[in-house]
């Protein structure tokens, strides 16, 4: 009969441990100012496009899409639909020292660091009128970043507007 107690309270707590784990990995702050979350799975979609950005950012970038953006870059929809979200995941870029060997001079580069967190823009037409449609977030290692940030990248956007307040093109 202890033996049963012992085993029945070892189940009990392992169950109670990861009860705990599981609602504490489901459980993630979202951004201020539009209120997004980190999405799960997000250095997984598809790649839009890459870019080097020079200047006060210097820096390598990808941009990804989840599978709605992905489909509307393809078709090259003049706007995203609803549930579009697009990732910006960018990185220091060093030089490679083996291509300064194999061609005489520093000619190849990749990423290095990463680089001002990853942002992230989500398009809901209804939530986020006010900003054309689309939500800003910024998260730096995992964490949402101040609202600050995120209030700054609309005025930057609305440069684009003709294309839905997206810089960035597919890249087929």
């Amino acid at each position: 009969m202890k033996w049963f107690g012992c085993c029945l309270g070892v189940v009990v707590a392992m169950s109670a441990a990861l009860a705990y784990m599981a609602n504490a990995s489901t459980h993630e702050e979202a951004a201020p100012l539009y209120g997004i979350n980190l999405p799960a799975g997000y250095r997984d979609w598809g790649l839009i496009s890459v870019a080097h950005e020079e200047g006060n950012l210097n820096d390598l970038r990808a941009i990804l899409g989840n599978d709605i953006a992905i489909a509307a870059a393809r078709r090259g929809d003049r706007e995203y639909p609803d549930g579009a979200i697009v990732a910006r995941v960018a990185w220091n870029y060093v030089p490679l020292a083996e291509s300064a060997r194999a061609f005489g001079q520093v000619q190849s580069f990749v990423a290095g660091a990463p680089k001002n967190g990853v942002q992230f823009m989500v398009k809901d037409a209804k939530k986020f009128a006010e900003t054309g449609g689309w939500g800003y977030a910024q998260f730096d290692d995992g964490k949402p970043a101040g609202g600050e940030t995120a209030n700054t990248c609309f005025a930057c956007h609305s440069i684009v507007k003709a294309r839905d307040f997206v810089f960035s093109r597919y890249a087929p």
